[in-house]
Formats: C-alpha cells, structure tokens, sequence
C-alpha cells in the first residue's frame, strides 16, 4: 500500500507530478530510492529543474471546436526558437488549447484567483454547508473541501487533463517538459463562446 506521505516524499525529492510518483513508487513495490531512479531515468525529475528558466520563445495557436460555436487562443512558451518550431510542441500547444475550450478554466493557476473572488466563494460555500444543517466548525472544513475542488474547475494547471483524466493538466506540461528538455509555461488565454455575455 503506498501512502500519501510516500507520495509527498517523492515529490519533494524529484520534484516530478504527483501521478507520476505515484506510478513510480507502485512500479518499485514502495523502494523510495528505485523509484527516484526510475523517475529520472524517465526525465520526469529533470522536469522540475527546468522550471526556473527563463521561457522567452513560443507560439500562439488557435483552436475552433462545434462548428465555430467556441474559439480559443492561447500563448505557450519555452525556452528557445528551435522547440516552439517541432510538431510535438505545436501538437502540445494545440492539446492546450483543446483543454481551454473543453473545460472552460478562467485563470492559469490559483495564485491567478483574486483574493475577492476566493472570499467569496468561500462565503457561498460555508453557507451552503450551514443551510444543509452543519455545525459552524463542520461547515469550515466542508468549505474547504468544496474550495479546493472550486480550484480544479477553474484554474487551468489543476484541471484533469481531458485526454487523460488520472493526470493535472500541471502533469501533463511536466511530462512534456520532460519529454522536449526545455521549461514550458503557459503564458494566457483567452476563450470565446457564441452567445457569451447576453
């Protein structure tokens, strides 16, 4: 049985995606230094040490999906000229993209969120749990369950990523970090949708 503190351990010490620790300290039977091997042997651990440099390149790409019902274009960058120019970043970007219009995220990631709209959320939350009969300290933790959860719907690095629901979107750029060897970041997006706004 892998534990959660088995996980968190791993991460700290490779850095790689949460799922990705997982899978590794599953495949090595919980033998923590096999499975910070097999991570790096994957390049998954590298992924987090890329993630301080600077990403000045990239392309913006577009996505049309429902017949032109809904419209995304979004900016990802990387390090240098020569990735944004492969396929499989531009294959990456578009998948980004997919991701936006599918999912409908409104901010990148919660550091995003402004601090008014957390408060209030967290208001109609722990209301919500109130009115359902809770005790007010029980109606704190429910709404700080119900928070996190707010946070996968609308920031982009913590939706399940759509073609492959076990994994973050935050993992799946770490698995392409990894895969292209250079940092990767969304930089913004925006999203529009027929009939929006009236």
């Amino acid at each position: 049985m892998i534990t959660a503190q088995q996980v968190k351990e791993l991460r700290e010490r490779t850095g790689a995606g949460m799922m990705d620790c997982k899978k590794a300290l599953v495949e090595m039977n919980g033998d923590m230094e096999e499975a910070v091997k097999f991570l790096r042997e994957k390049g998954l651990a590298a992924a987090a040490k890329k993630s301080g440099r600077v990403t000045a390149e990239g392309i913006v790409d577009s996505y049309l999906h429902g017949g032109g019902r809904i419209g995304v274009l979004v900016e990802v960058n990387c390090e240098t000229d020569f990735v944004a120019r492969t396929d499989e970043f531009r294959q990456f970007v578009k998948n980004i993209a997919m991701q936006i219009a599918a999912s409908n995220p409104k901010y990148i990631k919660r550091e995003d969120v402004p601090e008014e709209i957390i408060n209030n959320e967290k208001e109609i939350l722990k209301a919500q749990a109130i009115n359902e009969g809770k005790p007010e300290n029980i109606a704190e933790k429910i709404m700080n369950g119900r928070i996190e959860k707010f946070f996968t719907e609308v920031c982009l690095l913590e939706q399940p990523y759509i073609r492959d629901t076990d994994i973050s979107v935050e993992d799946y750029i770490k698995e392409n970090i990894a895969a292209l060897g250079e940092n990767i970041s969304v930089r913004r997006f925006a999203r529009f949708e027929i009939g929006e706004g009236f």
